[in-house]
């Protein structure tokens, strides 16, 4: 499959990450219509217009959004009720664009102008202090590029986390291993003197 194709498609996705089309990102729902596997109707956040642009791109006859994958409105965003957070950090974790700023037992708070009204966050907070507000009739599309971006962002942030996160391990290990070494060093010197020993006693008794 052509993955200019497949870019074409992601360019017309509003870049919510959302998942509500079934799959975990935008780009892995670009990949699955490409492929045959999806249909061009599972976006909710791209609406009627995002799927009649599929529909051109693609050669094929426009249809309305399946309901399955839920129903096109306005554009909403996450506000956080902040007295009644408790600063679990699930909505952080959950957030695929780093919209919400805050520490572990700390009040969040979600930046509006970066929240792509995915719903993510909901869910996993565990006191429901986490309500979806409409802001106005701007379609998702309109911020796509940017949505994009900070979506790529998260990801690099993730994984060169991870990656310090491994590296210290090691280094620990490291560390650990060089101070244990002359104790394992003592252990294998009796050890040997042992089996030495073991071995003369043996000896003598054939």
């Amino acid at each position: 499959m052509n993955e200019g194709l497949v870019e074409r498609i992601d360019a017309l996705l509003p870049q919510t990450q959302c998942t509500r089309c079934g799959y975990p990102a935008c780009l892995d729902y670009a990949h699955a219509v490409a492929h045959g596997d999806a249909d061009i109707n599972q976006c909710p956040p791209g609406g009627q217009a995002g799927i009649d642009a599929l529909a051109a791109l693609l050669g094929r006859a426009s249809k309305a959004l399946n309901p399955v994958n839920g129903v096109e409105k306005p554009l909403e965003v996450a506000l956080i009720d902040e007295e009644a957070c408790i600063g679990c950090t699930k909505c952080i974790q959950a957030c695929p664009v780093d919209a919400i700023l805050g520490a572990s037992k700390m009040m969040h708070t979600i930046m509006a102008n970066e929240c792509t009204g995915c719903e993510l966050c909901i869910a996993p907070c565990p006191v429901d202090c986490i309500a979806m507000v409409e802001v106005g009739d701007e379609p998702a599309p309109a911020r796509a590029a940017h949505y994009r971006a900070r979506y790529v962002a998260r990801n690099a942030r993730l994984v060169r986390e991870a990656d310090e996160h491994a590296a210290a391990l090691a280094a620990r290990k490291r560390e650990i291993d060089a101070r244990d070494a002359p104790a394992a060093s003592a252990r294998d010197a009796v050890a040997a003197a042992i089996a030495r020993a073991q071995a003369k006693k043996t000896g003598r008794r054939k």
